[in-house]
């Protein structure tokens, strides 16, 4: 142990200092610990570990590993779970509804874990898309010094002397249904897409998040990209501990590294790598934890200037893996802060700046992951903000690896996620339509599905490029193809997706940045006085108690007013 605290000003003191807390130290007795121990500052290391999904399975010895890293500080680990909800197990059912949901609940139940037992730091660990956003959300409603360690991602399948991924199947599933495969070739590729540990391996939601994580300052520098299966996880673990301590003597909190300078800092990552739309939804929702205005109008002006560097998949060529042998996040951010579309100065958990940080790294330039900034693989972002007629209060759109940025046509409307895949199964969707799918925003659906089944099908029936496809809910970060997502207001609220009908004719310009409905005002005005609220199948339950709480997409579909409205912080008390 290298360092003593004095606990008068921290949390813990609640739970373990004074005659009046004998109580409470009894039960840290019970569990082995001495007075020497009880006398150290509490760190929580909150694991989203599981057996639910290969993402989750390596967090909890993860967790474990800090402690070493803890103690080594002066600090004594209290090791605690939360849950998750995997997409890809979600994907395509009723289960997707859970999805968002489980962010806010796994912000809440770190929060509330860390609220009662008055915890003075906190590590957390995290494999898969909402626990990422989740586990920082909590570190930034909490504001004790904080670090974000990201499970890792799987490595790449190999099939047919090509890498493979989840989204793989996910798309061969579609070009079955055309009659263009076997179903012996969709067993082939489902058995070796995944072959072990880690969060799917694209540029898609967790990745995406991961790279956000280390951009913002939280993680400990390029960590994040080093793969699940690689035996250097339990180093980064360690450290990640010892750290949390060195941000504990230092108070060094969480809201000092994410200002937001921080947030822009973040979503030019996004953007340069050809990130996830679900980054737009996640950015503000932390942002709004801290207390910082920070929308997805924001987040769309941001992409607007930002060139797109890191040739990842579903767009490019790349895996996770890739990335991090080609240098990993700091490696990007190296070219990035070069060219100035970084702020360096914003602080980091290490104590130094994001710039001091990337003075550490020295740019590769054989690696082919990642171009440098002066030569873009497109001059702006790999994703794009959206607003028109049909979506007031925004919609995004993920345009890495496309090549037809505008798109016209007929609307072919339905009202839930099920009725679209059974006509994308039955092929009866026509080439040049504009495919609408309503009421699965955060309210609507609620929340907000992802509809990966539905546009990996697309693409496996070969139609990716020649339909596009809007809804108020999301999609995932495997998506490709002109797919929009978050328009706002969701249809549940009565916005004008809500009155599209079919043959409606939709204009999308992803490079004006635009999507409306030609319709006239008069036609509009009377379906509006026409429609009626459309009432969902959750009566009761947390999916009931989440529709009548969320928020905007636009404003990151948050169920609480952050700390705009804190009358105390946590950290404080």
């Amino acid at each position: 142990m290298t360092r003593t605290f004095d606990k008068s000003r921290l949390p813990s003191r609640h739970v373990s200092v004074g005659p009046e807390r004998a109580p409470h130290r009894s039960y840290y007795y019970a569990m082995g610990l001495d007075e020497e121990q009880i006398a150290r500052p509490f760190v929580a290391l909150a694991s989203a570990g599981n057996n639910s999904a290969p993402c989750n399975t390596t967090l909890d010895a993860q967790a474990d590993a800090a402690q070493a890293g803890v103690i080594q500080g002066g600090g004594m680990p209290r090791r605690f779970n939360t849950i998750t909800v995997t997409d890809g197990i979600a994907m395509g059912h009723q289960g997707m509804k859970a999805s968002l949901v489980s962010r806010e609940v796994i912000a809440d139940s770190v929060e509330l874990s860390v609220r009662g037992h008055c915890y003075d730091a906190l590590v957390g660990f995290a494999g898969c898309d909402k626990s990422l956003p989740g586990m920082m959300m909590a570190m930034l409603r909490l504001n004790i010094p904080s670090v974000f360690v990201y499970g890792g991602s799987i490595l790449p399948g190999r099939y047919q002397e090509r890498d493979v991924t989840v989204v793989d199947v996910f798309e061969i599933v579609g070009k079955y249904a055309a009659g263009a495969c076997p179903l012996s070739e969709v067993h082939a590729i489902e058995k070796v897409a995944c072959p072990g540990h880690g969060a799917c391996g694209g540029q898609y939601t967790a990745n995406t998040m991961a790279c956000v994580a280390e951009a913002i300052g939280l993680s400990i520098p390029n960590s994040n990209m080093v793969p699940a299966p690689y035996t250097t996880r339990e180093q980064i673990a360690v450290a990640a501990g010892a750290q949390v301590m060195e941000c504990l003597a230092d108070n060094i909190r969480p809201r000092d590294i994410c200002t937001r300078e921080a947030f822009i800092n973040a979503a030019r990552v996004v953007a340069a790598t050809g990130g996830s739309t679900n980054a737009a939804l996640h950015l503000p929702a932390m942002a709004s934890e801290a207390g910082i205005e920070f929308d997805l109008f924001d987040v769309a002006e941001i992409f607007k200037t930002t060139p797109y560097i890191a040739d990842l998949k579903p767009g490019g060529k790349y895996v996770a893996k890739d990335m991090y042998e080609a240098g990993g996040v700091y490696m990007l951010m190296k070219t990035m802060l070069a060219g100035g579309f970084l702020n360096g100065d914003c602080l980091t958990v290490t104590g130094k700046s994001l710039g001091e940080n990337i003075d550490q790294v020295t740019w590769n330039p054989d690696q082919k992951v990642i171009y440098d900034i002066k030569t873009p693989l497109t001059p702006t972002g790999g994703v794009v903000g959206l607003r028109g007629s049909l979506a007031p209060d925004g919609a995004i759109v993920k345009v890495a690896g496309m090549h037809r940025l505008q798109f016209s046509g007929p609307a072919r409307v339905f009202d839930c996620e099920e009725d679209t895949f059974a006509a994308v199964e039955n092929r009866e969707i026509n080439e040049g339509e504009v495919i609408v799918i309503r009421y699965e925003g955060p309210k609507g659906g609620p929340g907000m599905r992802e509809m990966l089944s539905t546009t990996a099908a697309l693409y496996g029936l070969g139609m990716g490029e020649s339909v596009a496809l809007i809804t108020d809910g999301r999609f995932s970060g495997g998506t490709r193809g002109f797919c929009i997502g978050h328009v706002g207001p969701e249809a549940a609220d009565g916005g004008p997706i809500a009155l599209v009908q079919n043959g409606d004719i939709i204009h999308i310009d992803a490079e004006a940045g635009t999507i409306d409905l030609d319709v006239p005002e008069d036609v509009m005005a009377a379906r509006r006085a026409a429609w009626v609220p459309r009432v969902n199948d959750y009566g009761s339950g947390a999916l009931w108690r989440y529709a009548k709480t969320v928020g905007p997409a636009y404003k990151g579909a948050v169920t609480h007013p952050g700390a705009a409205a804190e009358t105390h912080v946590y950290a404080d008390i």
